[in-house]
C-alpha cells in the first residue's frame, strides 16, 4: 500500500474530515458526534482556517483522508494546534509526528513563539502523544457544555529559542515523559512531580526550538534554601547555553540561598563557576568509583539579593 502523502487541506475533503473525526471521537465513551450542530466548519474547513489566517493539512493515502492537522494564530505570537486526528491504523507509524512538525514549522515561519492546544480529558492516548513531544499541561480545565459534556486540558510548549519554565503540579505530572527522555527514570520523576504539588521541590524544564533539552531538579525542603540536586542537558543541546539558562531561572524561585555540589572534575563544576556560583569547599573521598578510588565533591552556593 502507498504511504500517506501530506498536502494542504481543501474544502472538498469534507467527507473525509467528517468520517475521520467521527471514528476518532466514537472511540471514547460519552462522545457525541453532531457535525451540523457543533462542528459545522468541517463542511468547508480549509476556508474556515484561511479566514483566521491559519493553515490546514491532510494525510492522504490511496485517495482517502487518513490524518489531519491545523493551526491558527491566537493573537500576538501565540498559535493554536487544532483538529489533530489520525485513524487507528496510522498510529505508531510516525504520521502524527510528521503532521505536528508541519504545523509547528508553519507557525514558526509566521512568527509564532508558542503553541497551545486543547484536548478532551478522555483522550488519554492523545495526551501521551503531546507529552512525548514536549507539551505540558497549563491552566484550568475548560468546560465546553456541549453534547459530550466535554472537559478539556490545556497544553502548551515554546517553539523558538531557549526557554525555561518552572513546572507547577499539573505541568510536572504531564512532563514526566519529557523528563524521562532527558534523564531516565532516576530520580523517580513521578515522586518528584508529587513533591512539586507539596511545594517541597521545584522542577525546571528547558526547551530549545521546541524540543525538551534540559532540566533542573531542586529540593525546597529547607524554607530559605533551594538545593540543586540534578542539572542535566541532553547531549545534542550542550554548549548552547541551556545549563546557564536553567541556573539563571533557578534564581527566580524566591529562595535567598541556592546550594549545589559537583564532582571535583567534570563539566558541572565549570558550569557552576561560569554561572557565578561560589565554591565553598571540597570534601575528599566523597564518592567511591567502581574500582574503589576516592572521588572528591565540591560544594557551591549562590546568595540571592
Amino acid at each position: 500500500m502507498s504511504l500517506p502523502v501530506l498536502r494542504a487541506g481543501r474544502d472538498d475533503d469534507a467527507a473525509g474530515f467528517i468520517a475521520l473525526l467521527t471514528e476518532c471521537w466514537l472511540e471514547y465513551p460519552g462522545c457525541v458526534v453532531d457535525i451540523d450542530g457543533e462542528v459545522p466548519e468541517l463542511h468547508a474547513l480549509a476556508s474556515y482556517f484561511a479566514e483566521q489566517h491559519g493553515a490546514l493539512w491532510v494525510a492522504e493515502q490511496a485517495g482517502r483522508v487518513v490524518g489531519m492537522i491545523a493551526t491558527r494564530p491566537l493573537g500576538g505570537d501565540v498559535w493554536e494546534l487544532c483538529k489533530v486526528y489520525a485513524y487507528a491504523s496510522q498510529r505508531g507509524t510516525g504520521l502524527a509526528q510528521h503532521l505536528m512538525h508541519r504545523a509547528e514549522t508553519y507557525a514558526r515561519a509566521q512568527g509564532g513563539v508558542e503553541m497551545k492546544l486543547w484536548s478532551d480529558t478522555r483522550f488519554d492516548r492523545a495526551h501521551r502523544f503531546y507529552e512525548k513531544h514536549g507539551y505540558i499541561r497549563e491552566g484550568a480545565i475548560r468546560v465546553l457544555e456541549d453534547l459530550s459534556n466535554s472537559l478539556e486540558f490545556g497544553y502548551t510548549k515554546p517553539l523558538t529559542g531557549i526557554v525555561v519554565r518552572t513546572l507547577d503540579a499539573a505541568a510536572a505530572a504531564s512532563a514526566i515523559p519529557a523528563l524521562q527522555s532527558l534523564c531516565g527514570s532516576q530520580p523517580a520523576w513521578r515522586k518528584a512531580a508529587s513533591d512539586v504539588a507539596l511545594a517541597t521541590r521545584a522542577l525546571l524544564l528547558a526547551w530549545v526550538e521546541g524540543e525538551p533539552a534540559g532540566l533542573a531538579n531542586l529540593s525546597l525542603a529547607a524554607g530559605h534554601r533551594a538545593e540543586l540536586q540534578t542539572l542535566h542537558v541532553a547531549p545534542a543541546f550542550r554548549r548552547r547555553g541551556v545549563a546557564r539558562a536553567l541556573l539563571h531561572h533557578a534564581q527566580t524561585l524566591g529562595r535567598p540561598l541556592l546550594t549545589a555540589q559537583a564532582p571535583d572534575t567534570g563539566a558541572a563544576r565549570a558550569t557552576l563557576h561560569a554561572a557565578g556560583w561560589t565554591e565553598a569547599g571540597r570534601i575528599p573521598n566523597f564518592h567511591r568509583t567502581a574500582d574503589g578510588a576516592g572521588q572528591a565533591m565540591v560544594m557551591f552556593y549562590r546568595e540571592q539579593p
